[in-house]
């Protein structure tokens, strides 16, 4: 039976992405700075996650790597199964069919400000976290990068920043053509980051930081799972 917080992100985010995939999708498509750096750093035949792949814009950026991808928007998914050879899978965060300890690299973008309740983002990266390999004597562990809104924007067009509420409603404007239909507006549920959190939750969730930052309104982590004592 679902959650509250689940039956809440399904009208407020998962519904919403279903009815704007095509604009969205046509919204983005340039990569951006550090999230390609990340993966154009892999070593060649790394094989690695995107999990809440959107578009699928990311896969195409280094050749050298596959991807399983994967997005809980089945029509988000029918646009990111156009970047062969890698495979795209219609998957939730907090259950992801990967066996653990699996893969070398995860990215996930712009995805666990969707969720709404901290407990839920902790458990998402914690499940991410789970299907990166451990390190050993032999190689080092598997690598995350993570990416959420800041709530310090205040540089931005939005304006947001300290002081101001964390969880808010996100207009998304679809304007169709002339001929068929009037603007939709859908609003989409985001949890703002306030400085640190990110890597908060992280260290809550099992993983151990490498390093962070913040670009273009948004507080990014690099990490690996923490390893037994």
């Amino acid at each position: 039976m679902a959650t509250d917080a689940e039956q809440y992100e399904q009208q407020n985010v998962h519904e919403v992405y279903q009815h704007i995939a095509d604009h969205f999708s046509s919204t983005r498509y340039k990569p951006w700075p550090i999230v390609e750096s990340f993966l154009k750093g892999l070593s060649p035949g790394s094989i690695g996650l995107d999990v809440g792949c959107g578009n699928g814009k990311y896969l195409a950026v280094n050749k050298s790597v596959f991807i399983v991808a994967s997005d809980r928007s089945e029509n988000l998914v029918r646009i990111a199964v156009k970047h062969q050879p890698h495979s795209s899978i219609v998957a939730d965060i907090h259950h992801l069919p990967h066996q653990s300890a699996s893969f070398d690299f995860a990215i996930s973008i712009a995805v666990i400000h969707h969720l709404s309740t901290p407990d839920r983002r902790v458990q998402a990266i914690a499940e991410i976290m789970r299907t990166l390999r451990r390190s050993s004597a032999s190689q080092p562990g598997g690598k995350l990068l993570i990416y959420a809104w800041a709530l310090e924007q205040k540089s931005s067009r939005r304006g947001w920043d300290k002081g101001d509420p964390q969880d808010i409603m996100v207009p998304w404007v679809r304007k169709g053509k002339p001929s068929e239909e009037q603007p939709q507006t859908f609003n989409r549920y985001y949890h703002l980051f306030t400085e640190g959190e990110l890597e908060q939750n992280i260290e809550q969730a099992g993983g151990h930081v490498l390093e962070s930052g913040y670009e273009k309104d948004n507080w990014w982590a690099i990490a690996t799972p923490k390893t037994d004592p």
